[in-house]
Formats: C-alpha cells, structure tokens, sequence
C-alpha cells in the first residue's frame, strides 16, 4: 500500500495545487455571509463527485486486461499520463498567449463566487470535478494507478479516500484554520485569496509547465519501455 501511496504522490500533488480550485474555496470562505458553511458545502460537493469517480471508474478499471501488473507495463495508466502531460502543456502555452482556457472560470465568474448560496457553492464543487478535464485526468490515472496494483477491494478503497483527502488538502486547510483561530485566520486567508487571484496566471504557468514535462515524460517511457 505504501508503494501505491508513493506511486500517487504526482496525482495528488497535481490535484491539490490547481490554482482555480484553492481560490474559489478561498473566495467562499471569506464572503462576508456564512462563509464557512459556503466554503465546507464546496469542498463536501468536491469529495462526493470524486467519490462517484471512483465507484465507477474503479470498478471498470480493475477489471480491464489492459493493466498487466505482472508484465510492469500499465498502457491505461501510460497513456494517462501522455494525455495529462499534453493537457497540461496546452494550459501553459494558452495561459502564456493569455488564451482562453475552458477549465477557467469566466472573469464574471470570480465576483459572483461571493454571493453563492451554501446549497449553490454544494453544486459548483459537484460540478467542477465532473467538467473540468484536467482533474478528470489526474482522478482517472490515480484510479488506474490504484488498479494495477491489485491491492484488493478495501485496500484499493482506502488508498483511493486517501487521495481523495490529500488531493483536497489545501482546500481543507483554510477551514480547519478558520474554525480553529477565526479572527487571526481571516486577515492571512484574505491575503492569500487576494495573492493568488493577482498572480493565478503565473502559477498556473509554472504548475502546469512542471507537471505537463513529467506526466508528458513518464507517459511516453511507460508507452515505449
């Protein structure tokens, strides 16, 4: 299990630093009413859409005959890693050209985030792991990654929770800060919000440029090794 943890290290450190998901958490959580519940009914809409995910990818994934744990060679999990690694670049080049990229949210889309209703900021965490490509892509290769290893049902489920828990850690640290020391927590959470909002476009570049080489490089070795 713990070579499996290993193996999802990339996913769930890809999955947890996507930029347009910590600020959207962010913005929840500091509108000025009930924002600590806005910002848990987001993160509880995240986890139930990875958790279906999971039930159904899982289950068809560790029954393909395609993941050949004994041969070494995992072409689903390969050629994952090549369609998230060029995902990822395209993101790069299009946040560079300053294009438009379809995971991004709408400019108008930030200043309304705010005024979400909890049961609304519910459905947008639902929504967003269902539409936005490239998280499918990280979810599906963890799942595939998971079924290789043929850890068996409850070893495999509890692998997948865990990624499900890391990759939205930086999600949850903001609330777990907010219910821990409101007052202090707010000026920090606020700054950051503000911080990543203004520089969103350079991190992305640098997030999806980093990943983007290493799954493009880890996809095309696993394909031809």
């Amino acid at each position: 299990m713990e070579t499996v943890l290993i193996s999802l290290l990339p996913y769930i450190i890809g999955s947890a630093v996507v930029p347009l998901q910590i600020i959207i958490g962010l913005l929840l959580l500091k509108s000025p009413n009930q924002g600590l519940f806005k910002a848990i009914a987001y993160v509880v809409g995240m986890t139930i859409a990875r958790l279906f995910q999971g039930l159904v990818f899982g289950f068809v994934l560790s029954g393909s005959s395609a993941l050949t744990a004994d041969s070494g060679k995992n072409p689903i999990v390969s050629t994952l890693l090549l369609v998230l690694g060029i995902l990822l670049l395209i993101t790069a080049y299009k946040k560079w050209r300053r294009e438009e990229d379809p995971d991004d949210l709408p400019p108008k889309g930030f200043t309304m985030i705010g005024s979400l209703t909890p049961l609304r900021a519910f459905g947008f965490g639902l929504g967003l792991p269902l539409l936005a490509a490239k998280l499918w892509v990280f979810t599906l290769s963890a799942l595939a990654t998971i079924a290789a290893a043929q850890l068996g049902w409850l070893s495999s489920t509890i692998v997948y929770l865990l990624f499900v828990l890391l990759a939205e850690s930086l999600l949850l640290l903001p609330i777990l800060l907010r219910i821990v020391i409101p007052e202090r927590s707010k000026h920090l959470l606020a700054k950051l919000s503000a911080w990543l909002t203004q520089n969103s476009r350079p991190v992305t570049i640098m997030v999806s440029l980093i990943f983007g080489l290493f799954f493009l490089q880890s996809g095309i070795t696993g394909l031809l090794g």
